[in-house]
């Protein structure tokens, strides 16, 4: 498994990452690596349906995920957390950091904007990229769940962004 990475900062949103074939994940569709290793479920036969959370069902701890603003340091070692590893052993795919993807930011199928929707998010469908997972600083009652997703422009430092890489297999 990976961490969300102790690595502040922006800079996400691209594709590649240079050497060795890495990228950042995408996630709009369910066979894409961010989703498939934060909720597991029957698409990967780790467990008998899609997790609320990447542990599971029980809701977040300061145990599982580092979030809601709890620790005076902010960002958490990759390697801490290991009551939060997703079915695949993924570390702290909620929580430590918002984590880019290469994923434009579009509406859902269906989404009629509305308020706050239509003056907070619909300015920005493909212009911002896709982060997942909260930060630190994220509340654990809005962004815990691994369905979750922010948008940021790529070149936003101020963001508790860090990144994870996938590789195609």
């Amino acid at each position: 498994g990976g961490g969300g990475g102790g690595e502040g900062g922006g800079g996400g949103g691209g594709g590649a990452l240079g050497g060795g074939g890495r990228r950042l994940p995408r996630v709009e569709r369910h066979a894409e690596p961010w989703p498939r290793a934060a909720a597991g479920g029957e698409l990967l036969r780790l467990s008998p349906a899609k997790r609320t959370f990447p542990w599971g069902e029980a809701p977040p701890t300061p145990e599982r995920a580092n979030l809601d603003g709890l620790r005076p340091c902010g960002y958490l070692p990759v390697d801490a957390m290991p009551a939060g590893d997703s079915a695949f052993g993924c570390r702290q795919m909620v929580g430590n950091v918002w984590e880019w993807t290469a994923t434009a930011f579009y509406p859902f199928p269906g989404f009629v904007p509305d308020f706050p929707y239509r003056e907070n998010s619909a300015p920005w469908f493909g212009y911002r990229k896709v982060v997942k997972g909260g930060s630190w600083a994220t509340s654990a009652l809005v962004g815990a769940r691994g369905g979750y997703r922010n948008h940021f422009w790529p070149n936003m430092d101020e963001t508790f962004t860090g990144f994870r890489t996938a590789r195609d297999l």
